[in-house]
């Protein structure tokens, strides 16, 4: 257990922006009251560190930035608490990957310098498992990149975390790209790039494998900027989705917002967002080329990762199953005796699932 429980963190992740993005994301916002001590502690250490950014930015000039990719990325796509944690794991056992770390999400600008002295710390202050669903947490471990990019680049759907009074603002412009403007495009596509290159170099990787959500509104982008990209896209049963993500959001919002947001109002936005996101993906995913996209039934994952694992590797033409066989098998082993939340449907949740999701349900053919 790390020094810090998570729901009392005295700063949030913006410690590890830069001072522009800082600025760029915080400019015109209105900051709560009850917020603003947190404010002015994560301000003055972001802009204590952001000093040491052209560190890393004159090393990666000099060792990645005109050095191309080997290979286009693999991109774990789905709805938040649809098990892309899980499969992200699994997929991650295979060496030739390379991931962005959760030291990373945090500190994507002390990457290539300082490493050493900023990650001890880090893991010496921080929990070893996520309060929401009891997944391991370590700075090593792979985790999504979307906090990464938003302590990056002021164009990224997470602000929401810090200002979610303006959380469908973010959703339309920089989760499904609907209003995002030329600039901000070209600002993703560079920052993006950047990021998968130093995450390559600091695991030794070949090839990007990404776990992000949001991606999920991203497709028709992403397969611009790598036509030969793989994606798997997990699906899960709406009703569980509903309550896991209810919970994870309202809990995990906590400790790192800077402003007020009601639980009715969340709960109506994650209901908003689902929908948005579920027709983008729909809408996008014919922009894929055939033998590049996998959709698999979570529940259909979990109960035979090992040999969906490989089916996956088959399908998209992955290499390296192989030489990951016993570290993959090692990993889905260990986890076999994993206790996951459960979650017990109350009439109004089933209500509004029905309501709301009803094209889920229909799609994937899911019932109570």
């Amino acid at each position: 257990m790390g020094l810090l429980e998570f729901s009392k963190l005295p700063v949030n992740p913006m410690v590890g922006a830069d001072w522009k993005t800082f600025n760029q994301i915080t400019e015109g916002r209105v900051i709560d009251d009850r917020f603003k001590n947190k404010y002015r502690l994560t301000k003055s250490v972001c802009r204590l560190l952001s000093s040491l950014k052209p560190l890393q930015d004159k090393k990666y000039e000099k060792l990645l930035a005109d050095k191309p990719l080997e290979h286009d990325p693999v991109f774990i796509l789905g709805h938040w608490r649809s098990g892309t944690t899980f499969m992200h794991n699994v997929f991650s056992c295979d060496k030739h990957f390379g991931y962005n770390t959760t030291y990373q999400t945090v500190f994507p600008h002390l990457m290539m310098w300082g490493q050493p002295f900023f990650k001890k710390n880090m893991s010496w202050l921080m929990p070893d498992k996520r309060p929401t669903d009891n997944m391991e947490l370590a700075v090593d471990l792979p985790q999504e990149e979307e906090f990464a990019l938003a302590n990056m680049m002021p164009c990224t759907y997470y602000n929401f975390w810090f200002l979610p009074k303006h959380m469908m603002e973010y959703a339309d412009k920089y989760l499904l790209f609907n209003d995002i403007t030329d600039d901000e495009l070209k600002t993703f596509e560079e920052v993006f790039t950047k990021l998968i290159k130093i995450s390559l170099w600091n695991t030794k990787g070949t090839q990007f494998l990404s776990k992000n959500p949001p991606h999920t509104g991203r497709v028709k982008e992403l397969v611009k900027m790598f036509p030969n990209a793989k994606f798997i896209y997990l699906m899960r049963n709406p009703y569980t989705v509903f309550e896991s993500t209810r919970s994870f959001f309202t809990n995990t919002i906590q400790p790192l917002m800077l402003q007020n947001i009601s639980n009715e109002e969340l709960q109506a936005n994650i209901l908003e967002v689902y929908s948005k996101l579920y027709h983008k993906y729909e809408e996008d995913k014919k922009f894929i080329p055939e033998g590049n996209l996998v959709e698999v039934k979570f529940e259909d994952y979990e109960l035979n990762a090992f040999d969906m694992t490989e089916d996956i590797y088959k399908k998209l033409s992955l290499p390296g199953f192989d030489e990951a066989r016993s570290a993959i098998e090692a990993y889905v082993n260990k986890k076999k005796g994993y206790k996951k939340n459960k979650y017990q449907y109350k009439p109004e949740t089933i209500e509004l699932v029905e309501k709301h999701w009803s094209f889920a349900l229909e799609q994937w053919d899911y019932k109570l």
